[in-house]
């Protein structure tokens, strides 16, 4: 979905307490025929006024090698993302914000032990970045909600063959970062205990839907995501990624407005955020942007600002694994504060 950046414009705010320092721990950087969201693009954002000192790249999919055994053409996105990174650090000779200090790329877990190969081919293009591997695996029944771009199969996280693909993943000690929709939280919940040796990262609240048949459920929705969130906080090796809520699959339908929202009406999703950081913690939570996929609804200003809103009640201490501490341990990233 296009981003109107003309739209967006029609709400500027004052950035709330601008000198914390945050990790951008989930964004993605593309050129195709839906849309461009190059570097360029992504440091503007970073620049709009929040204390952004580094991000981590995560897969969409972009750049990948066009030819060559198809397993390893996922490695091409890893090379293209590591030069950007390489790049930015050089022309901004060490300044913050260090832009794509971690990436997370693609393997197919399906591959079971077979899949060293490629693994072993992210690492050796990033040595110095690579650190996780997602493979979504969202699905859902109804044809009005799509599936994700790798096709996945029902109830691929209980696949034998998948499973010994995420146990390899410790090895290499990279962690497993899962995309999924709200109905397949058990699942994900099931393989955490499966394999407790690996680290987990929980994206984007496990996709509430709020289209298609989910359309109008909200409430009954809520009501069973709390039930199944609580038990994947269960799980010690799980982590949870705070965003990517203003999705248009999450049927809030902020891009269909005549102007975009303030922070103060997003944030009154909190309740999503809050029990979220309840049942994990705040040193197993971090705010993410999933940008641009959420900047159909919102800019990036806006949205800092109601992740801010949402915790103001929180100790420094609290605010400070949300925003920043969550990510460098989870990532192993460099202290930037």
């Amino acid at each position: 979905m296009p981003v109107n950046e003309e739209w967006l414009g029609q709400v500027t705010e004052e950035i709330i307490e601008p000198d914390i320092p945050i990790i951008d721990p989930h964004h993605h950087l593309w050129d195709r025929a839906d849309g461009r969201y190059m570097v360029d693009d992504l440091e503007k954002d970073l620049n709009s006024g929040h204390n952004v000192v580094a991000t981590v790249f995560v897969e969409c999919s972009s750049m990948y090698r066009q030819d060559g055994p198809e397993k390893l053409r996922p490695v091409g996105e890893t090379e293209f993302v590591n030069s950007v990174a390489e790049e930015c650090k050089e022309r901004n000779s060490g300044n913050l914000p260090r832009i794509c200090e971690g990436i997370v790329s693609h393997a197919d877990l399906s591959l079971g032990d077979n899949v060293d190969e490629v693994l072993e081919a992210h690492l050796a293009v990033a040595p110095d970045r690579l650190r996780g591997i997602r493979h979504s695996v969202s699905w859902d029944e109804s044809k009005d909600i799509r599936d994700s771009n790798t096709h996945p199969p029902k109830s691929l996280l209980a696949d034998d063959s998948f499973r010994k693909g995420v146990k390899r993943l410790a090895v290499y000690g990279l962690s497993f970062e899962a995309w999924l929709y709200h109905t397949q939280i058990p699942e994900l919940t099931e393989l955490a205990k499966a394999c407790p040796e690996v680290t987990i990262v929980f994206d984007h609240f496990g996709g509430p839907l709020g289209i298609g048949p989910y359309k109008e459920r909200r409430s009954e929705i809520y009501r069973q995501w709390q039930v199944d969130v609580s038990a994947l906080a269960k799980c010690p090796n799980v982590f949870a990624k705070l965003g990517g809520l203003n999705m248009a699959i999450n049927g809030f339908g902020w891009h269909k407005r005549l102007s975009p929202p303030t922070s103060e009406e997003l944030a009154a999703n909190r309740h999503y955020y809050l029990h979220t950081i309840e049942k994990f913690s705040p040193e197993r939570c971090m705010f993410e942007s999933n940008f641009p996929v959420d900047k159909v609804s919102c800019s990036y200003a806006v949205l800092w600002n109601s992740f801010k809103r949402m915790v103001g009640h929180l100790t420094r201490k609290q605010k400070a694994s949300l925003f920043h501490e969550t990510a460098s341990r989870v990532y192993r990233l460099k202290s930037a504060v």
